[in-house]
């Protein structure tokens, strides 16, 4: 027998009523609660108030407690469950597994800082595409620069610990580490954040480090003739410091300009190259305008 069926008149419709509102939050385990206090003549909305200080009550929409700890304003109830239904959709569109974020203790988090659908959206879009969409380049230069596996990619992406605009950027580093990776050449976390951070595209490393790949030898070989060095990240500013702010010497760089050393060099080359017509170092030669 029900604990309801007990229970007359009002005090059975009241009971029923509260006993559906907090099964439908996932708190049936509070039913023997509401029964005692239908008994004990409390009206409906008494019964509400205490149960939200009940233990149960407070785990269940512990988001909200979170919230409360950080002077952010409570969600009531439906308005709780509308943004985990938000957030277990996304999940489903993205694809993720059963079993993955569709808990609601796994959304305790993202309520309690206060992340927003359409933020968490942002980072399961990128979860998305470094599971689903990136080539094993990109796979490889998150394992590199940020230390993630193939197992974790997901999980990192959707850290509510890790702020939208630091993945983003490091997003964006990967997606640029990546392209130097396919082309067998070294990759720098900083400097593969201070680009993504001016806005080089993967595109745009993409045609920079093809680039590199192909002239980088043949700068290096005239720059040994005369006791210097080329480095890739030298060229990688010769190529992509357009997008890049800050002046020559900032940040360790050099007080000379890589596009002014590889003009020094090309025009070392060509006067080396002038008595020797199709030297393997004409094809240096014809390019000095910092567009390696």
């Amino acid at each position: 027998m029900a604990l309801g069926d007990t229970l007359s008149g009002d005090q059975r419709n009241a009971y029923e009523a509260l006993n559906n509102l907090f099964t439908g939050f996932g708190l049936q385990t509070l039913a023997p609660k509401i029964f005692d206090y239908i008994q004990k003549g409390y009206s409906a909305d008494t019964i509400s108030i205490l149960l939200q200080d009940t233990s149960e009550y407070k785990e269940r929409f512990k988001g909200n407690e979170l919230r409360r700890q950080r002077g952010l304003p409570v969600l009531a109830p439906n308005e709780y469950l509308s943004v985990e239904s938000s957030y277990r959709q996304l999940m489903r569109t993205a694809g993720l597994p059963d079993g993955f974020y569709d808990q609601s203790s796994d959304f305790n988090d993202f309520i309690g800082k206060d992340v927003s659908p359409t933020e968490l959206k942002t980072r399961v879009d990128m979860a998305a595409q470094a599971t689903t969409l990136a080539n094993p380049a990109y796979k490889r230069a998150l394992q590199e620069m940020y230390g993630i596996d193939d197992a974790h990619v997901t999980a990192y992406f959707l850290d509510p610990s890790r702020a939208t605009p630091l993945l983003q950027k490091q997003a964006a580093a990967a997606a640029i580490g990546a392209e130097a990776l396919k082309r067998g050449l070294a990759v720098d976390t900083g400097h593969a954040e201070s680009f993504a951070t001016a806005g080089v595209s993967a595109a745009q490393a993409a045609q920079a480090y093809g680039t590199i790949t192909q002239q980088m030898p043949g700068f290096q070989q005239i720059a040994h003739q005369y006791g210097e060095d080329v480095s890739q990240f030298e060229m990688e500013r010769a190529l992509l410091e357009g997008n890049v702010s800050g002046k020559a010497g900032d940040n360790g760089f050099m007080a000379e300009s890589p596009n002014a050393k590889l003009e020094r060099l090309a025009s070392w080359n060509r006067g080396v190259a002038s008595g020797r017509s199709g030297s393997a170092g004409s094809g240096l030669a014809r390019n000095t305008s910092g567009k390696v």
